[in-house]
Parts: structure tokens; sequence; C-alpha cells
């Protein structure tokens, strides 16, 4: 059998296979990445990308040397939506390299079962052109998911830079003052002509500075345990009754004291979770909310609810009827060594330096969740967190 058209043979074939080639491209990358399918393509619009991509390039092996697939925006497009799907989920450079040579693979087999299959005989120059175009093709949709993954790993890397920055000057901003005290009052109560009564006020005070420092401390370390990358997570399957119970019991005392009740709702939802994240969250959650507990209202409660959502997640409110927050402090409420109430008299005993809330929105995005808050002054504040029902791999 003789062909001439060899390119318009193949170029048909795969268009009418495009479908089983991008399962069979699937099926060697579960080998190569051994996740769940759901992990690799999250929904199935992402998932036809592949055979989309198969179709244009079955299009450019017919196509006239001068039409480029470059000049296709669209496909082109959905390549980079690769990319991006890629750096979300924490992929490797080398993996995407290699989930475009596993492609590769797949279409240039094709083309030998092809040949055997139909017997067909095109010539050497037609064959190598062939496979040419074949390759050029795939090398130039991997360039556009390579290109759409590197932007976005550069801009993560310059972000993540520019908040470390941010965070050692807040931090050394943060240490200045307690230290000042500090200094101030060593120097104070080594001289042997103190005032005994300006002696104790200041011991006071640099208790007070020792404590805010600890706490200062704690909470920093607690914000790198979140952040990096390496943290050996624990990821179980438990019900968030359990979790906040168990935050509950850790406040019950600072609770007690002013006259809060915590209330954790029975038979919350399972969630398959990073527990110390998850515990993490609740319990600064719940501070906060016993902090600023209304003292003019009789009774103080702070509510623990949550429910399976109907796709599958799970949403967990945690709601007070607290001061509630200035409206104009709700925009930037989880930034770092940001207080609502900060210069307000009534509430310059609230200790705190403003890192509870970022540290739970810290928590909340590595659990890939997400976190809001609804709050009406001297009425009450609410914070939602909606989970997926099972941590990503």
């Amino acid at each position: 059998m003789i062909i001439t058209e060899f390119g318009d043979l193949i170029a048909a074939r795969m268009r009418s296979e495009h479908r089983t080639l991008a399962a069979r491209w699937f099926e060697r990358l579960l080998d190569f990445v051994p996740v769940s399918a759901r992990e690799v393509f999250p929904t199935e619009s992402l998932l036809d990308h592949v055979p989309a991509l198969i179709v244009e390039i079955s299009d450019y092996l017919r196509a006239p040397n001068g039409e480029a697939i470059v000049s296709n925006t669209a496909i082109l497009d959905k390549a980079g939506e690769l990319g991006a799907l890629r750096h979300a989920q924490r992929a490797s450079l080398h993996q995407v390299l290699r989930e475009y040579h596993l492609l590769c693979d797949v279409l240039v087999s094709f083309v030998l079962d092809e040949l055997e299959r139909t017997g067909a005989s095109p010539s050497a120059t037609d064959a190598v052109h062939l496979v040419s175009r074949l390759h050029q093709a795939v090398d130039v949709l991997s360039q556009a998911t390579v290109e759409a993954f590197v932007g976005l790993y550069t801009r993560t890397i310059a972000e993540q830079s520019e908040r470390l920055d941010q965070f050692t000057r807040m931090a050394a901003h943060e240490w200045r003052q307690p230290l000042g005290v500090l200094q101030f009052g060593v120097r104070l109560l080594r001289r042997p002509d103190a005032d005994p009564q300006v002696r104790d006020r200041m011991l006071g005070t640099v208790e007070r500075s020792v404590q805010h420092l600890a706490e200062l401390t704690s909470k920093l370390e607690a914000m790198a345990r979140v952040r990096s990358t390496g943290d050996n997570a624990i990821v179980q399957t438990v019900s968030v009754t359990t979790i906040a119970q168990e935050a509950s019991r850790q406040l019950r005392e600072m609770a007690d004291a002013r006259g809060v009740d915590i209330r954790v709702a029975e038979s919350m939802p399972t969630v398959n979770v990073d527990v110390g994240r998850l515990e993490l969250a609740f319990v600064n959650l719940l501070s906060n909310a016993i902090k600023y507990s209304d003292p003019d209202k009789a009774e103080r409660h702070v509510e623990v609810t949550g429910e399976t959502t109907s796709e599958g997640g799970v949403r967990i409110e945690i709601r007070d009827n607290g001061v509630g927050i200035p409206q104009s402090a709700l925009a930037t409420i989880f930034e770092r060594f940001t207080r609502a109430h900060a210069d307000e008299a009534a509430f310059l005993h609230v200790g705190g330096i403003g890192l509870g809330l970022s540290i739970v929105e810290d928590c909340v995005r590595a659990m890939n969740g997400r976190i809001e808050v609804h709050s009406v002054e001297h009425q009450g504040s609410s914070f939602i967190i909606a989970l997926p029902s099972a941590m990503p791999a």
C-alpha cells in the first residue's frame, strides 16, 4: 500500500482516536505519578484539555508548513492552564516536562502502530517530516505549559521574599518596644537608691514585657510551623467535633475567668485533615472570641457548628456574641500584626500582638480551604471555614 498523503492519513486517525490516545497517556501518567485520577485533574474541564491538545496536534500534522501551532491562542491557553494547575498542585518542573515526554511517546507509538495496521509505506522524507512536526507541536505546547508554570513559580518566590522582608521588619518592630522596657528596667533595678515602690512597679512592667515577648515568640514559632513546606503534617480522618472540643478544653480556664460559655455542636462531620492545623485555627478563633467577649452582656458565648456542603466539603462556623469588629477593620483583619481594637481604651487590657488571625488564615490555606468573616459591632462575629472533605496529596 503506497500512501502519498501520509500526514493526512495519520492526522485523520489521530483526530478520530484522540480520546483513546488521551486515555493511554493518562494511564501512563498515573504509573509515573501514583495518585488518584481526581488529584491529577480535579475537574472534567481540565481533563478534557488533553484530548483537545491531541486534536490540535493532529490538525498541525496536516496543516501547510506556514501555519504554526503557536498562532492558536485558545489551545495555548489550555496548555497554560495545565501549567497553572501543576503549579497549584506543587508539582516539579521535571514532572511537567515528563508528562509531555509521555504524551510524545504515546503519539509516536500510535504512528508506528498505524504503519503496521495499514501496511502504509510512506517515503522516508514523509515519515521524518511527520514525526518532526509531531515533536514540534508537542514542544510548543510543552513550552506554553512550562512558561505558565515557571511564571507562577517565579511570582511565588518573589511574593514569599517580599512577605519575608515585611515579616522581619514587623517582627523587629514588635520586639523593639518590650526589649526597650527591659533594658530600662534592668538599669533602674540595678540602682541601689531606687524607690521601693518604683522598683515594684518596674518589676511588674518587666514581667509583662517578658510575657509579651514569650507570646510573640510562641506566635512566630506557630507561623513558622504552619508555613514550613517540610512540616510533617498529621493527616487523619477525624470528627470536627473532636478537634473543636480539644481546643475548647485548652481554653476552659480562660473562658471561665471571663464568663464565656463555649458551645461545641455534637455530631459535626468527619474530615480528612491536618489535625494540628485545624486545632491551632480553633484555638486562635476561640481565644479571640473569649478575649473580645462583651462585658456588658449578661450571657456571653461562642459556638462552633459544622455541616457537610452540597459539594462534599465541610463548612465550619465559629460564632460569638462579643463586641464585634469595626467595619473599617474587616478588610485587613487577617493581616499580620493587625488588631481591630488596638487603639480603643476599653480593650487596652486585652493581650495580643495581632498574629492570631494571620495564623488561622495560614492554617486554613495550608489545608486547601478558605475563611471569611462577618461581623457587626456590639452584636458579634462569625468566622466561616470551608474545607475540602480530604486533604490533597
